[in-house]
């Protein structure tokens, strides 16, 4: 196996066809011809109608609902240029689905970020290439280089220029203490304050929020998590923030918008007043909702590829 291909080929899944074409034209190359269908019985059908024989392949495909169709898709495409003879196989997931699944919370629980990471490799993976890992230590369970990208330079730019020297007197707010390592390094980039909304879990996918640790009296506050599902534990933090602690006003940022159920009215009748999602996912789940704003995260992933492709390093990316 080389270690470099001779040249790039990008090919993408059905997730996010349109964040792949964003990539290939900021590195101006063009997508890779390829048909991922589905036949009657639901099985993935992946033909590649070019060459990879000795290429730096790059496979761009989130593992976002339908989470096992899409992890299908990605784990067929990988197989077929192993057994094409590409040169390296790169597996680019914007968004890791089963992420949360990363540690035994009760008796007799799997580990599915772990199967997954196995699944990956076993398909003939040469390295991974994400962004945002809901926990850090994801990358550990790959036996392959992970590069996991973070979100925090995109939001920092845009929250740097929205509101300019004002910036200094916000306050980043972590919706629950899980988040507060990310939140805190996002907070200390914008010279912002930190609080954290104090929350106790009653069951999966609902939350009864508390108090407000820290000071948000009077306060435009920025409530930083790294993903949004069904907006429950989001949506309480804001109210919570608002009616509890007395913020003037509160924004909301987070990487990956996954938007389920009833996400988008949740966030419409929320004391929100924006939520900034980076496109990670299909920025069609956020269609329906005026307070959802998207970021493109195709510039990092088309410079980190570019990097990964000529063998230099990307930790200026994580900066």
């Amino acid at each position: 196996m080389i270690s470099h291909g001779k040249d790039i080929k990008i090919f993408t899944g059905n997730s996010n066809p349109a964040l792949a074409a964003e990539i290939c034209k900021v590195i101006g190359t063009k997508l890779g011809e390829s048909e991922v269908k589905t036949f009657a019985d639901g099985e993935v059908s992946v033909s590649l109608y070019e060459t990879v024989r000795g290429s730096d392949v790059f496979l761009i495909n989130s593992t976002c609902k339908p989470v096992n169709d899409s992890l299908m898709e990605l784990l067929i495409m990988i197989d077929a240029c192993r057994r094409a003879s590409a040169g390296r196989i790169t597996a680019v997931v914007p968004y890791f689905g089963y992420a949360r699944q990363d540690r035994k919370a009760k008796s007799r629980d799997p580990i599915s970020a772990k199967l997954v990471a196995n699944m990956i490799t076993a398909a003939g993976a040469d390295r991974v290439l994400t962004m945002d890992l809901h926990a850090a230590q994801i990358q550990g369970f790959f036996d392959i280089p992970v590069d996991n990208l973070y979100g925090n330079p995109v939001f920092v730019d845009y929250y740097a220029k929205k509101f300019g020297k004002t910036a200094e007197d916000m306050v980043v707010v972590s919706p629950d203490v899980g988040s507060v390592a990310r939140a805190r390094t996002f907070a200390q980039k914008l010279h912002m304050g930190l609080a954290i909304v104090d929350k106790r879990r009653q069951k999966a996918n609902q939350c009864e929020v508390m108090h407000v640790i820290g000071d948000v009296a009077g306060k435009d506050c920025i409530l930083f998590d790294d993903m949004v599902d069904t907006a429950g534990s989001l949506c309480n933090a804001a109210q919570a923030i608002v009616e509890v602690g007395g913020a003037k006003s509160v924004y909301a940022c987070a990487s990956h918008g996954i938007l389920s159920g009833p996400a988008l009215e949740r966030v419409t009748n929320s004391p929100i007043q924006e939520l900034a999602l980076l496109n990670t996912l299909p920025v069609e789940l956020g269609q329906g909702c005026d307070k959802i704003k998207y970021l493109s995260v195709a510039p990092m992933f088309g410079e980190a590829i570019e990097r990964i492709y000529q063998e230099i390093s990307i930790s200026k990316l994580f900066n």
